[in-house]
C-alpha cells in the first residue's frame, strides 16, 4: 500500500501527512478515554529527540528509499533492525549479547551482503544502492528510538508517548514538503487514494506503533523486535504477486540468512529462559 501511494502522493507530503492523521486520531482517542495529551514540561525534551529518530531517521528516510528499492526487498532491509537492537539493547538495556546472538548477527550481516552484493561487486554510486543503504540506516534509526523508548519511557501512557513522538516530527516535514512539492487538489480528494491514506495512517501508523510501544516496554527488546520478522518475507511474497517484484537469488538468500540469525537468536532465548525457570525449582 505504501508502495502504491508514493506512486500517487508527493512522498515527503505523503509521510508528514500519515504522521500527523496517526497522531490526530490517537489524540482523539486519548480524550475520549479522558486521559491526558499534554505532555509536562521536563518530558518536552526527550519526547523530541524521540520524534527526530522515528519522523526524520526511520520514516522519512524509508519513504524517500522506497521510491527507488522494491516494496519486498525494501522491507528485508529495513527490518534488520533486530541486529541493530541486540547490539544497541547490550550496551544501554544490559541485555547482554550472548554467543548465539553473536552469531545471529553474523548471518543477518552475511545475509545483508548477498543482498546487496551485486551493487557491491560492481560498486558505483547509482539512486539503487543508495536506496539501499538509506533503507538500513532508517532500520539503524527504528533500532535507536526502540531502545530509547525502553531506556527513558517504559513506564510512560504509550499512546500520549506515540501522539508526540509522530505529531512532532510528522509537523517539520510538513512545513518543509510544502515549500518544494506540488499539491494537486485531485490527487488527495481521489475517493480510493484518500481511503489507502487513512488506513495507512490510523491502522498502519498510528495504532500499530501504539502497540509497537507497549510491546517493547513489557517484553525484552530483542524477542519483541524478532518476532516481527515475518513481515520481510510477506513482502517479498506479496511484492512478488502484485507488484511483479523479481525475486533473485542473492535476495532469496539474503533474507533467508538474516531470518535464520534471527530466528535462532529468540529459539535461544526460549530455551534459555526455560532453563532459568527450570534451574530455579525446587529439587
Amino acid at each position: 500500500m505504501v508502495k502504491h501511494s508514493l506512486q500517487v502522493f508527493p512522498p515527503f507530503l505523503f509521510i508528514s501527512t500519515r504522521l500527523i492523521l496517526a497522531a490526530l486520531t490517537l489524540m482523539l482517542v486519548q480524550r475520549v478515554m479522558k486521559k491526558s495529551v499534554m505532555p509536562q514540561r521536563h518530558e518536552w525534551p526527550r519526547l523530541m529527540i524521540l520524534s527526530a529518530m522515528v519522523c526524520l531517521g526511520f520514516y522519512t528516510t524509508q519513504t524517500f528509499a522506497m521510491q527507488f528499492v522494491d516494496s519486498g526487498l525494501s522491507a528485508v532491509l529495513v527490518f534488520t533492525m533486530p541486529i541493530f537492537i541486540g547490539v544497541l539493547a547490550h550496551y544501554f538495556l544490559n541485555e547482554y549479547l550472548t554467543r548465539q546472538k553473536i552469531f545471529g548477527l553474523i548471518l543477518g550481516t552475511l545475509g545483508l551482503i548477498a543482498i546487496l552484493w551485486p551493487q557491491l561487486h560492481h560498486l558505483g554510486l547509482n539512486l539503487s544502492l543508495v536506496g539501499q543503504i538509506m533503507l538500513i540506516g532508517s532500520g539503524l534509526f527504528w533500532a535507536m528510538s526502540t531502545v530509547y523508548i525502553k531506556k527513558y519511557f517504559a513506564t510512560y501512557d504509550k499512546i500520549k508517548l506515540t501522539i508526540w513522538q509522530l505529531l512532532l516530527g510528522g509537523v517539520v516535514v510538513f512545513i518543509g514538503a510544502l515549500s518544494f512539492e506540488p499539491v494537486d487538489a485531485k490527487v488527495w480528494l481521489n475517493p480510493l487514494n484518500e481511503s489507502l491514506l487513512i488506513y495507512i495512517a490510523i491502522i498502519g501508523t498510528g495504532f500499530a506503533f501504539a502497540l509497537w510501544n507497549w510491546i517493547v516496554s513489557q517484553v525484552d527488546t530483542f524477542v519483541a523486535s524478532i518476532s516481527i520478522m515475518c513481515i520481510p518475507i510477506l513482502s517479498l511474497l506479496f511484492g512478488a504477486l502484485i507488484w511483479h517484484e523479481a525475486l533473485t537469488l542473492n535476495i532469496v538468500i539474503g533474507a533467508a540468512f538474516i531470518c535464520m540469525g534471527i530466528v535462532m537468536s529468540a529459539l535461544t532465548l526460549t530455551h534459555q529462559k526455560t532453563s532459568m525457570q527450570y534451574s530455579r525449582c525446587p529439587k
